[in-house]
């Protein structure tokens, strides 16, 4: 986990928001997104906030951890007064937030409504882990109102399951996609990691092969980062694993995307594949389109109209402001005209309808046509498209535009 919160500007007791971001407030679409941060153990790869029961201690627990949730959504409420905001998607993440009662989950997704209102269709997911779920969970979750699971795959190997310190057995998750089924899913994700140490490029196929075996209707792919403070950095370092080879994660990304492809999931954005529009993750594509989201929980982040802030990391801290009926922010920014235009690059070039391109500098536009990194034809339509090289060389491109 990383030790320290980013620095900001100090958010005041009552979580009250600026002016600016207020302004065209219910405008934007809104959403939000609750951190479950309970993990059985901490897998080698991980950064994210997560807490094993061990490393929890007082002041917390999974079984008060819901109405820790249900109290910061009222204080939203309380923040962003009485403007109409229906929620278009609900993300619960984690850590493991199945590890939580389906009914906990449930009364969460309940106060959101109670509270917000959910907008005609939400769309409203939870990851899991394979394990962490059986037939009469995932029911109790579709009857509570959740329609999409994500579930961390990341591998069909063994081996490389094991380097990632994940738990499950190759064999749980055509189990679980089928009881997901079964419990009146239509959208199921399977999240996948390559360029794991010791992953061969046959490895990494037939990850490919037995998540396309499923049949989800979206897929994500994502290239192992190694972060720093996690046990699999430790082991890179000590030399007991090889650090990830660009060019063979390059190569594992062409092969995605081919597999994927010709099996009918078209990327969408750089790392995700999705069956067509109705697949796609709706709350991400809110997140790279630049909405407003309420982020619930410890380390959560949020975002309202240019204003972006992060709650406290721990658990019994976040838990122990919200019981003070003080905000569990630790600090937030004013985003200027300058960030909000870097950003929207940022975010909208990873998409597959691209980026506008009234914001980016001309001559940069054509030089990356020129070097075959941005698709000439969309160019004539005012988008900037990423060309398949330029999606393997996308913060590069990023950087040159912005």
């Amino acid at each position: 986990m990383p030790a320290t919160l980013p620095d900001g500007d100090p958010v005041p007791a009552d979580g009250a928001l600026p002016g600016s971001a207020l302004e065209g407030l219910g405008e934007r679409p809104f959403a939000f997104y609750v951190h479950v941060p309970f993990c059985v153990t901490r897998c080698g790869y991980c950064d994210f906030n997560t807490y094993t029961a061990a490393e929890l201690g007082p002041g917390a627990s999974r079984e008060s951890y819901a109405d820790t949730a249900i109290a910061e959504v009222r204080m939203a409420r309380r923040v962003l007064g009485d403007a109409d905001l229906p929620a278009r998607t609900v993300f619960v993440g984690g850590g493991t937030p199945t590890l939580l009662a389906p009914d906990d989950l449930g009364r969460v997704l309940a106060a959101i409504d109670a509270e917000f209102g959910l907008a005609p269709g939400a769309e409203v997911t939870t990851e899991a882990n394979p394990e962490s779920v059986d037939d009469a969970y995932l029911a109790k979750l579709r009857e509570a109102g959740f329609t999409r699971v994500s579930y961390g795959m990341q591998s069909a190997r063994e081996h490389v399951l094991a380097v990632l310190d994940r738990t499950h057995t190759p064999g749980r998750v055509p189990q679980v996609v089928d009881w997901t089924r079964k419990a009146g899913f239509e959208h199921i994700n399977l999240d996948l990691i390559y360029g794991t140490p010791g992953e061969t490029d046959d490895d990494w196929r037939a990850s490919l092969e037995a998540a396309l075996a499923c049949e989800p209707d979206h897929v994500s792919a994502y290239a192992l980062i190694v972060e720093e403070g996690t046990r699999l950095a430790a082991r890179v370092r000590r030399g007991e694993l090889t650090a990830p080879d660009d060019d063979a994660m390059a190569d594992r990304y062409l092969m995605a995307d081919e597999l994927l492809g010709a099996h009918g999931l078209s990327w969408y954005e750089i790392s995700n594949w999705a069956t067509g529009p109705d697949a796609a993750c709706r709350h991400n594509v809110l997140y790279w389109t630049g909405a407003d989201w309420w982020g619930v929980g410890p380390g959560a982040h949020s975002h309202v109209g240019g204003t972006r802030w992060w709650n406290v990391k721990h658990p019994a801290a976040h838990a122990a402001r919200l019981a003070e009926g003080v905000t569990p922010a630790h600090a937030r920014e004013v985003l200027d005209a300058e960030d909000r235009r870097v950003e929207r690059i940022m975010l909208e070039l990873r998409l597959a309808e691209g980026c506008p391109v009234e914001p980016l500098d001309d001559a940069s536009v054509r030089r990356a046509i020129g070097d075959g990194l941005l698709e000439p034809g969309p160019y004539e339509r005012g988008r900037a498209v990423l060309t398949l090289r330029g999606r393997l060389l996308a913060d590069a491109v990023v950087r040159e535009l912005a």
